[in-house]
């Protein structure tokens, strides 16, 4: 049988000064050794593979070292070092919580407790994944926890701090580990390579390390895999084509090809990593965290952001000094954008692709034109609308008339130069346009917070005809007016033209013609303006001659009385049980 360990265990710390990336929290639990300060309980969380376990293990050993050493370590060399290295110590017990979570578990530990150590000062029970106890069982170790014999020290790790009880956390000192950095991992990865006589690329390293996402237990056991794939000479090559990571290379090309406006070029490296296997969505999560990269490789400021090798440092940077740096935030938009709507995307490939043009157009005629109608442009004259009711119910409550001004299409509007606008938001104004002879409620652009100044409003007249009367009135009765009836007896009741400065409605019932008159004055002024006639006027009436009665536009009591007159058998039923309107 083979006598090959994984690095993981062979290299796991035994002393504070070996564990890596967590150098303040060993320091002072060191302190607290030394200064004899030590809790009853304690908590270690953080991600998974960052020391928790070993810390506990190297935290229980020292802490019954018969000889410590100056800089608050083990000696190794007395009874209790030797039986804890050897795996035969009595005074460490550990229990994971993952498969031994139920209430008569922890029952057993409170008995156990009880013994007193045989060597040494402390009896340290380490509860590994601690958060997988049942909340019976929490609370059976409440009052243990709390108050334990004098000998015994509790350590408890766990990934997920959350699913703890408060009254768990509450009786322990809380240690919170962190994602090992980049740096740290490959350094010591280096140490590894050279203790196993391999001769392991620094990017290779590199790359391991950004796999392994902070977790040093992952990087060991990904190092061992690339040496079985590699041999004892670990390459940037080898260690990509293995773990199935896509090169850097590859995004390297693609943003100079989008620089470049190569559609073509970017779409042919698209599919190349298809080809290799890799999903759309990791290709395009992979282009936004790249051209982060580029962004923060611009300033010296925020170069040590980029956790990456030297050699590929330097490419960034050479990139970096080509890339305009608003082209960086408008690219990492469109591709965070993509990122966010790849799943819901029926056509995912097409998705990615629209992306790479959209990353490709930037900077071009074609954007530019694009980001122009999204903003608001200072230099325009001033667009002719027609009338708002808002400006009308302004003009009605002043006693004023409206001015009327035909619009000069050839009139040149004054150029005014250009300042910079801050978008915050997007409004919707409403305005009346002219389309197909109907008028519609259209929508503006954007609104910035420092507008600009106020331009001469131009009025656009409507044709004075029957069809554009009645769009004026559709318009008005769906947008302005709130009460259900009212607007569907506007609705029911088109307008009829008279002649030129007069305007005829026709309601069935008085009801209506009660309802309608307190929007008289400003559908009169809404018409007058918009086609120009100050001596528009409109007159209301009631047509008692009308041959059908619409339903919709009836009061409930004209309802019932309409009801009466139809039916008999109604009108008989009614008189029976003597009803009356209330």
């Amino acid at each position: 049988m083979s006598d090959y360990i994984v690095s993981a265990r062979k290299y796991r710390p035994q002393t504070f000064e070996s564990v890596v990336g967590q150098k303040a929290l060993t320091q002072t639990l060191k302190n607290a050794i030394s200064n004899g300060r030590l809790a009853h309980a304690y908590l270690f969380c953080g991600p998974r593979g960052v020391g928790k376990t070993t810390c506990a293990r190297i935290f229980a050993k020292t802490i019954n070292c018969l000889n410590p050493n100056a800089n608050g370590e083990a000696c190794n060399e007395c009874e209790s070092c030797k039986a804890f290295n050897e795996g035969r110590s009595f005074n460490i017990h550990e229990l994971d919580a993952a498969s031994n979570n139920s209430v008569e578990d922890i029952r057993q530990l409170i008995e156990n407790v009880q013994i007193p150590p045989q060597i040494g000062k402390y009896s340290v029970y380490i509860v590994d994944e601690v958060h997988m106890l049942t909340t019976s069982a929490f609370n059976a170790f409440l009052k243990t926890l709390e108050e334990p014999p004098a000998h015994a020290i509790f350590i408890l790790a766990t990934t997920e701090k959350h699913k703890i009880i408060p009254t768990i956390l509450s009786r322990c000192q809380i240690y919170d580990f962190q994602r090992i950095r980049i740096d740290d991992t490959v350094e010591y990865l280096q140490k590894v390579a050279a203790n196993e006589d391999v001769e392991a690329d620094v990017s290779a390293l590199n790359v391991i390390a950004q796999k392994a996402d902070g977790a040093m237990r992952d990087a060991l056991s990904i190092f061992d895999q690339v040496v079985s794939f590699c041999g004892n000479k670990v390459t940037y090559e080898g260690t990509i084509a293995n773990l199935n990571v896509l090169d850097y290379d590859y995004y390297f090309r693609l943003v100079d090809m989008l620089t470049a406006h190569d559609v073509r070029g970017s779409f042919l490296l698209f599919d190349e990593v298809l080809s290799k296997g890799f999903d759309g969505q990791h290709f395009i999560t992979g282009l936004a965290s790249h051209i982060r990269d580029v962004l923060v490789s611009k300033d010296a400021s925020t170069l040590p952001l980029l956790e990456v090798g030297q050699d590929v440092r330097q490419k960034y940077q050479q990139q970096a000094s080509q890339c305009d740096q608003n082209w960086l935030y408008r690219a990492i938009e469109l591709a965070t954008d993509c990122d966010m709507d790849y799943r819901q995307s029926k056509n995912k490939r097409l998705l990615v692709e629209t992306t790479l043009i959209r990353l490709a157009m930037i900077g071009t005629e074609g954007e530019s034109k694009k980001a122009e109608s999204e903003l608001p442009d200072v230099t325009r004259p001033a667009v002719a609308v027609t009338p708002t009711v808002a400006d009308i119910n302004n003009a009605t409550a002043a006693n004023q008339q409206p001015q009327f001004r035909q619009p000069q299409p050839t009139q040149q509007p004054i150029q005014q130069p250009v300042q910079p606008v801050h978008i915050a938001k997007a409004v919707r104004i409403g305005r009346i346009t002219q389309m197909n002879g109907r008028v519609e409620e259209a929508q503006a652009s954007l609104q910035p917070v420092a507008a600009p100044q106020p331009q001469p409003v131009n009025v656009t007249l409507l044709e004075y005809n029957e069809d554009n009367v009645w769009s004026v009135w559709k318009h008005y009765a769906e947008t302005q007016v709130n009460d259900a009836y009212v607007r569907q007896s506007m609705l029911a009741c088109p307008p009829h033209l008279i002649d030129k400065d007069s305007v005829l409605i026709e309601f069935i019932n008085n009801v209506q013609l009660e309802n309608i008159k307190s929007f008289a004055d400003s559908i009169n002024h809404l018409m007058q303006l918009s086609f120009g006639n100050p001596n528009l006027t409109i007159t209301y009436q009631v047509n008692e001659a009308a041959p059908e009665i619409n339903v919709f536009a009836l009061s409930p009591e004209e309802k019932i009385l309409a009801m009466e007159k139809k039916s008999t058998s109604y009108k008989a039923f009614k008189e029976s049980l003597q009803l009356e309107l209330m």
